[in-house]
Protein backbone atom coordinates (compact mmCIF):
# COMPACT_ATOMS: atom_id res chain seq x y z
CA UNK A 1 0.00 0.00 0.00
CA UNK A 2 2.80 2.34 0.95
CA UNK A 3 4.50 1.25 -2.40
CA UNK A 4 0.85 2.64 -4.16
CA UNK A 5 0.79 5.72 -2.29
CA UNK A 6 4.56 6.74 -3.93
CA UNK A 7 3.30 5.69 -7.30
CA UNK A 8 0.16 8.12 -7.10
CA UNK A 9 1.61 10.69 -4.86
CA UNK A 10 -1.14 10.78 -2.91
CA UNK A 11 -2.57 9.48 0.60
CA UNK A 12 -4.69 5.85 0.24
CA UNK A 13 -6.95 4.95 2.44
CA UNK A 14 -8.45 1.56 2.77
CA UNK A 15 -11.70 0.71 3.16
CA UNK A 16 -15.25 -0.77 1.94
CA UNK A 17 -12.73 -3.88 0.97
CA UNK A 18 -14.60 -6.05 3.81
CA UNK A 19 -18.24 -5.75 2.35
CA UNK A 20 -20.24 -6.19 -0.78
CA UNK A 21 -22.38 -4.02 -2.62
CA UNK A 22 -25.59 -5.26 -1.16
CA UNK A 23 -24.95 -4.58 2.47
CA UNK A 24 -23.63 -0.94 1.43
CA UNK A 25 -26.71 -0.43 -0.31
CA UNK A 26 -29.92 -2.16 2.17
CA UNK A 27 -27.95 -1.77 5.47
CA UNK A 28 -27.38 1.78 6.20
CA UNK A 29 -28.41 2.77 9.40
CA UNK A 30 -28.66 6.45 11.16
CA UNK A 31 -26.14 7.14 14.15
CA UNK A 32 -27.07 5.69 17.23
CA UNK A 33 -29.03 3.02 15.87
CA UNK A 34 -28.70 -0.04 17.25
CA UNK A 35 -28.70 -2.34 14.07
CA UNK A 36 -26.40 -0.13 12.60
CA UNK A 37 -23.04 -1.78 10.85
CA UNK A 38 -19.21 -0.66 11.24
CA UNK A 39 -16.94 -0.95 8.61
CA UNK A 40 -12.88 -0.76 9.23
CA UNK A 41 -10.41 1.96 7.59
CA UNK A 42 -6.60 2.01 7.97
CA UNK A 43 -4.53 4.94 6.50
CA UNK A 44 -1.36 6.71 7.44
CA UNK A 45 -2.79 10.32 6.63
CA UNK A 46 -5.47 11.52 9.39
CA UNK A 47 -6.94 14.06 6.85
CA UNK A 48 -7.46 11.56 4.19
CA UNK A 49 -8.99 8.87 6.62
CA UNK A 50 -11.07 11.71 8.20
CA UNK A 51 -12.74 11.97 5.36
CA UNK A 52 -13.67 8.55 4.14
CA UNK A 53 -14.82 7.55 8.15
CA UNK A 54 -16.95 11.10 7.38
CA UNK A 55 -18.19 9.34 4.27
CA UNK A 56 -18.73 5.98 5.90
CA UNK A 57 -20.92 7.60 8.75
CA UNK A 58 -23.34 9.90 5.57
CA UNK A 59 -23.89 6.40 3.79
CA UNK A 60 -25.21 5.15 7.34
CA UNK A 61 -22.04 3.20 8.62
CA UNK A 62 -19.79 3.57 11.63
CA UNK A 63 -16.44 3.38 10.51
CA UNK A 64 -13.63 2.21 12.62
CA UNK A 65 -10.10 3.30 12.84
CA UNK A 66 -8.23 0.53 11.55
CA UNK A 67 -4.58 1.62 12.28
CA UNK A 68 -2.03 2.60 9.56
CA UNK A 69 -1.50 0.79 6.30
CA UNK A 70 0.79 -1.55 7.54
CA UNK A 71 -2.18 -2.87 10.13
CA UNK A 72 -4.85 -3.17 6.87
CA UNK A 73 -3.63 -7.05 6.77
CA UNK A 74 -6.44 -7.39 9.42
CA UNK A 75 -9.05 -6.63 7.06
CA UNK A 76 -8.10 -9.19 4.33
CA UNK A 77 -9.97 -11.89 3.17
CA UNK A 78 -9.99 -15.03 5.84
CA UNK A 79 -9.57 -12.86 8.77
CA UNK A 80 -12.75 -12.28 11.31
CA UNK A 81 -13.76 -9.09 9.84
CA UNK A 82 -13.98 -9.64 6.19
CA UNK A 83 -17.77 -10.37 5.11
CA UNK A 84 -19.49 -9.73 7.99
CA UNK A 85 -22.16 -7.19 9.36
CA UNK A 86 -20.48 -6.30 12.52
CA UNK A 87 -21.04 -3.23 15.15
CA UNK A 88 -17.75 -1.30 15.69
CA UNK A 89 -17.44 -3.41 19.02
CA UNK A 90 -17.85 -6.12 16.95
CA UNK A 91 -14.78 -5.35 14.11
CA UNK A 92 -12.70 -3.99 16.98
CA UNK A 93 -12.58 -7.58 18.57
CA UNK A 94 -12.31 -9.14 14.96
CA UNK A 95 -9.31 -6.72 14.15
CA UNK A 96 -7.79 -7.74 17.30
CA UNK A 97 -8.44 -11.65 16.74
CA UNK A 98 -7.03 -11.67 12.79
CA UNK A 99 -3.98 -13.39 12.32
CA UNK A 100 -1.19 -12.95 9.94
CA UNK A 101 -0.79 -16.63 9.18
CA UNK A 102 -2.53 -17.21 5.34
CA UNK A 103 -3.29 -19.94 3.62
CA UNK A 104 -1.89 -19.28 0.03
CA UNK A 105 -4.94 -19.45 -1.93
CA UNK A 106 -7.42 -16.82 -2.05
CA UNK A 107 -9.98 -16.86 0.52
CA UNK A 108 -13.24 -16.39 -0.84
CA UNK A 109 -16.69 -16.75 0.76
CA UNK A 110 -19.70 -18.51 -0.25
CA UNK A 111 -21.00 -14.79 -1.54
CA UNK A 112 -17.75 -13.95 -3.64
CA UNK A 113 -18.50 -13.81 -7.09
CA UNK A 114 -15.70 -16.04 -8.35
CA UNK A 115 -12.40 -17.79 -7.38
CA UNK A 116 -8.69 -17.69 -7.82
CA UNK A 117 -8.64 -20.17 -10.36
CA UNK A 118 -11.49 -18.42 -12.62
CA UNK A 119 -11.74 -14.88 -11.07
CA UNK A 120 -15.03 -13.21 -12.01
Amino acid sequence: MEWVEQQLGRPVVKAFNTTYAEPLYELGRPPGSPRRIALPVAGDDPAAKAVVLRLIDELGFDGVDAGGLDESWRQQPDTPVYATDLNADGVRTALAKASKQRKPEWRATPKSPGTYEAPA
